[in-house]
């Protein structure tokens, strides 16, 4: 069994490999086609509109990086066509089902980018057209298999005369697929595609005085297509199947619950898991996936040791059904902390009201594990994945914890991707992210940009000020937003769109989304006014940056409207995220 996937890039790579792969069985199967149309993939990839049109390519994979076949495709989004450059199955495993797989989800995704049609070359079957009899054989093989689609050839124009010096031989038809549509094919339409394949495919081949001739043959108006060859009957065609995206992968922390702190007020509560999980899972954008188990080394390289170890013995220690909150704060004397647990929380917490009990530590443990494994699955292809965990994380610094925030899970996603690549971390919950802030301050490979109310008045307070721009080598790689008590979507819209534009210059291979839904109108902890549709905006709006994407929950507070607030997030993320 092998699924499909879209290779948006070869940043990963898992995706450097496909890519590689690629190439060794397209110069197997087309030894005489030019072999730049393959080597430059990654960069059409990277430049897409390279040649005018989008270059997009999918695989057919056992396992990620185990290529058995591909598809490149150019997809003219003006114009509204889809252009299959190039289908193939590994040498040794052509008639498997893989070039069925591969041309079905063509017609899929063409549906989805709104594709009036899809063209593409078939060599001829007929003698007078192709004398060799074997290679005959092989040309009708190919437009039997594509007529079960309804995929037929263009006729009565002159596309398959031969360029300037060229042989007259085995000249291939131009087939239009209108993807179980019976609408006409409109001359108009047609001789726009054409001219754009022509002139940007063929643009080194074809000089203008033939490209003017060819697209001038197109006279018949619906242009002709022929009669059905092979099939019975139109009815017997295969139709395309709805077009959807690829589905967000979603690690859930399964132990969050455990971490369930019963005192009146305490908003952080095991029921704001529950409203986006359900709410996500009848939107039919998401796939949950097992959560991974992570050594501690990744919490220690971007936390330090002392805290680290004092979380787990502190929790430890404490009764069962028993939370110590901090009192009293010592000044941070690092050579004679205090040896009390309870006098000792207020040495590494920065706030009254963040809690150590059994169970914050497994908690705290597992949260990260979800964000380990978010990231580890954009390593391995997927465009967007999401954990959804608690506690959150975005204000655990390298060497304190607060804000109901044990260890920084955004961070440590980060700083394992770093390895790979440049890291974006863009926080838009309502509070600062102080945590990325601290950890990253003097990086430069790992961006660090944050949307948030003011410090002046929103927790937490002493960070988050918009001169904080980073140090030493991290200077200008931090940006603070803080923005007034009182606003509406379309303020946070413009605020969202400058911090966008940062990220688009520091352009980074990743990005990571510290989610907060705290913006929310209601929301207990915020003061500003967001609706489901500005946050759908806000998904929209992040996902046109079209980087591979790793969302980590942080806050959001008013569970009557977190569920619809996180589903039309995810919904504006993944229509532009996979859009052109």
């Amino acid at each position: 069994m092998f699924r499909i996937r879209r290779i948006h890039d070869d940043v990963v790579p898992v995706n450097k490999t496909a890519v590689q792969e690629v190439i060794q069985i397209f110069k197997d199967q087309f030894p005489d086609a030019p072999v730049t149309d393959v080597t430059a993939l990654a960069e059409k990839l990277r430049n897409p509109f390279k040649q005018r049109f989008r270059t997009v390519l999918y695989v057919a994979e056992k396992r990620p990086g185990q290529v058995e076949g591909f598809a490149t495709v150019l997809h003219e989004p003006v114009l509204g066509f889809c252009y299959l450059d190039y289908l193939a199955a590994g040498r040794k495993l052509t008639g498997r089902g893989i070039g069925a797989a591969l041309y079905e989800h063509i017609r899929s995704e063409a549906l989805t980018l709104g594709a009036k049609g899809v063209f593409f070359e078939c060599l001829p079957d007929d003698a007078d057209r192709c004398a060799d009899a074997e290679m005959r054989k092989s040309n009708a093989a190919r437009l039997r298999f594509y007529e079960t689609y309804g995929a037929v050839p263009i006729m009565g124009t002159q596309y398959e005369i031969p360029v300037p010096g060229a042989e007259n031989d085995n000249l291939p038809h131009l087939v239009y697929d209108g993807l179980g549509r019976d609408e006409p094919l409109s001359a108009k339409f047609t001789k726009d595609v054409v001219r754009a394949i022509l002139e940007r495919k063929y643009g080194d081949l074809c000089p203008p005085e033939y490209v003017t001739q060819v697209v001038g043959s197109f006279k018949q108006n619906p242009v002709s297509l022929r009669p059905l060859r092979y099939l019975k009957a139109a009815s017997d065609r295969i139709a395309p199947t709805a077009g959807s995206y690829e589905l967000i992968a979603v690690a859930i922390n399964d132990k969050h619950d455990i971490h369930h702190i019963r005192e009146r007020g305490y908003v952080e509560s095991p029921v704001r898991i529950g409203v986006i999980e359900s709410e996500l899972k009848k939107s039919g954008l998401i796939e949950c996936v097992p959560v991974k188990e992570f050594p501690l080394k990744h919490i220690l390289a971007v936390h330090d040791d002392n805290l680290v170890n004092y979380l787990k013995k502190a929790c430890e220690t404490v009764p069962e059904g028993k939370s110590v909150y901090p009192y009293v704060f010592p000044i941070r004397n690092a050579t004679r902390p205090p040896r009390e647990m309870s006098v000792l929380s207020g040495y590494y917490c920065i706030d009254t009201f963040t809690p150590i009990h059994r169970n914050a530590f497994p908690a705290a443990r597992r949260a990260v594990d979800c964000a380990m494994t978010a990231a580890e699955l954009v390593l391995n292809g997927r465009r967007i994945s999401y954990a959804l965990i608690r506690p959150p994380g975005h204000h655990a610094e390298r060497k304190s914890f607060g804000g109901f925030c044990y260890f920084n899970n955004a961070a440590v996603a980060a700083n394992y991707l770093s390895a790979f690549g440049k890291v974006a971390i863009l926080d838009i919950d309502y509070h600062h992210g102080n945590g990325q802030q601290d950890i990253f301050y003097e990086r430069s490979d790992v961006l660090t940009v944050s949307i948030h109310g003011d410090p002046d008045f929103a927790y937490p307070y002493f960070t988050g000020f918009s001169d904080e721009t980073g140090a030493g080598e991290g200077e200008g790689f931090n940006l603070n937003i803080a923005l007034p008590e009182v606003l509406d979507g379309k303020q946070y819209h413009k605020a969202l769109t400058t911090a966008i534009k940062v990220v688009q210059d520091f352009n980074p291979e990743f990005l990571v989304i510290a989610l907060g839904l705290d913006p929310a109108k209601g929301d207990p902890t915020g003061t500003w006014s967001l609706g489901p549709a500005d946050f759908e905006k806000n998904g929209e709006l992040v996902g046109a940056m079209r980087l591979p994407t790793v969302v980590i929950q942080e806050g959001g507070y008013r569970t009557r409207t977190l569920g619809i607030n996180a589903r039309r997030f995810f919904e504006g993320l993944v229509r532009t995220s996979h859009a052109t």
